[in-house]
C-alpha cells in the first residue's frame, strides 16, 4: 500500500500558507510518500500549486482531487494535464469531479444536470486528446467540432511525457462507483472505512466488467482512500482535531435535499447522527455540529491516535484492498503536521504495509 498526501487548498486555514505547503510537501517526498494532492474549488486552483510545488520534490507524484468538470472543457483540461505531465517528468495524475450543484451552477454557471454522462464524455475526449488523434466528437454534452461553422478537428499539440495520463474519478454514489470502475484508472474515495469498502468494491467491480474484465479483476486499478491524520495519545483529542472537517463535508457540503457526503454517512450506519449534524450545521451551529459527529464515524474513516491504533487501522486499509492511502495530517502547528507524516511512515514500515 503506497502513501500520498492530501495538501488540500492554498489560503483556507491560517497553517495552509504556501511555505507550509511547500514544507509539508518536502517531508512527504523524504519520508517515501508516493504522490501528492491538489484541491480546488472556488478557491485557489490547482495547476498552479502543482506546477509550482513539484519543482520541490524529486520523487513525488503529483494528483489533482479534483479538477472540477464543470470549471474547463475536455480539451482545456487535456492541455493542462499534458502541460503538468511534461513539467513533473510523467508524474502527473488527473483526477476529475463534478463537484455539486451548488458550486456547478453558482460558480461556474454548469447546469448540474446527467453527471454521469457528461463525465462519461469528457474522459472520452481527454482520452483522444492523450491518443495523439484528431479529436473528433459527437456526443449529448460536447460536440466536437461544431458542426455549423469554420472549426476543424485538432491533434493536441504537446504530448504528455506518457501516452495515457492515468485518469482517477472520484466518486461516492453507487453509479458514480460502477462508471469509476468502467472508465478510469483509479478511483479517489473520500470517507472511506475499511469495514464498509467490500460493498464500493463491488460496485467498481460491477464497472470492470461492462469495460470487458469478465471477473471484475480491480488488478492494476489504484483504489486510493482519504484519510485525516490525527496522531495523540488519546482516540477523543486525535478525532477532536478531524470534527470540524467532518461536520463540514456531511453537514454543509451541499443543501439539505442534496449532500453525497451525508447519503454516505447514512449507507455506512449513521443514519441519525447525519441528520442531526446536518441540521445543526444548516442552522448555523456549526460548533455544536462538529461536536455531534460520532467518535466511530472518525474512527472508521481516519487514522487516529497513538501508533498502535495506527498499526491496526493500517492493516484494515490494507487488507480491505486499499492501494493508495492518502492522509491529510492534522496538528496544533505545522511542526506537528510533519512530525505526523513521518510518524505514519515508520509505522508502515515496521509493520511491513510498504
Amino acid at each position: 500500500m503506497d502513501l500520498g498526501i492530501n495538501l488540500g487548498y492554498w489560503g483556507t486555514t491560517g497553517t495552509d500558507d504556501l511555505e507550509a505547503m511547500k514544507e509539508l510537501t518536502r517531508a512527504a517526498d523524504q519520508a517515501g510518500y508516493r504522490v501528492a494532492w491538489l484541491a480546488e474549488a472556488y478557491g485557489s486552483d490547482v495547476p498552479s500549486l502543482a506546477a509550482y510545488l513539484s519543482a520541490f520534490t524529486t520523487n513525488l507524484e503529483w494528483g489533482s482531487a479534483v479538477f472540477q468538470i464543470p470549471a474547463r472543457t475536455p480539451a482545456m483540461t487535456a492541455m493542462t494535464a499534458a502541460t503538468l505531465d511534461k513539467i513533473t517528468g510523467g508524474r502527473f495524475r488527473l483526477g476529475l469531479g463534478v463537484s455539486g450543484p451548488q458550486v456547478s451552477e453558482g460558480w461556474h454557471g454548469v447546469r448540474f444536470d446527467d453527471p454521469l454522462g457528461r463525465t462519461r464524455e469528457y474522459v472520452d475526449v481527454i482520452r483522444l486528446a492523450f491518443g495523439r488523434k484528431n479529436v473528433e466528437y459527437h456526443g449529448t454534452h460536447f460536440e466536437l467540432p461544431l458542426p455549423d461553422g469554420p472549426g476543424k478537428a485538432l491533434r493536441l499539440l504537446l504530448l504528455p511525457e506518457r501516452t495515457q495520463v492515468p485518469i482517477y474519478l472520484a466518486a461516492i454514489g453507487p453509479k458514480n462507483m460502477e462508471l469509476t470502475g468502467e472508465i478510469a484508472d483509479g478511483w479517489l474515495g473520500i470517507f472511506v472505512s475499511p469495514e464498509h469498502l467490500p460493498a464500493q468494491l463491488e460496485q467498481l467491480r460491477a464497472g470492470r466488467r461492462a469495460a470487458g474484465h469478465p471477473d471484475g479483476s480491480l488488478a492494476g486499478f489504484d483504489i486510493a482512500a482519504s484519510a485525516g491524520l490525527s496522531i495523540a495519545d488519546d482516540l477523543d483529542t486525535a478525532a477532536d482535531r478531524l470534527r470540524d472537517n467532518a461536520a463540514l463535508y456531511v453537514g454543509g457540503m451541499g443543501s439539505r435535499k442534496q449532500n453525497f457526503y451525508n447519503a454516505l454517512a447514512r449507507r455506512m450506519g449513521f443514519a441519525d447522527a447525519a441528520q442531526e449534524v446536518q441540521d445543526l450545521y444548516l442552522d448555523r451551529k456549526h460548533r455544536d455540529a462538529a461536536a455531534a459527529v460520532p467518535r466511530d464515524f472518525i474512527d472508521q474513516t481516519a487514522l487516529i491516535g497513538p501508533r498502535e491504533h495506527l498499526a491496526e487501522r493500517l492493516h484494515a486499509y490494507a487488507d480491505a484492498g486499499v492501494t493508495t492511502l492518502n492522509v491529510s495530517p492534522a496538528g496544533d502547528n505545522l511542526a506537528e503536521r510533519i512530525a505526523a507524516l513521518h510518524t505514519l511512515a515508520d509505522v508502515m514500515d515496521d509493520e511491513g504495509l510498504r
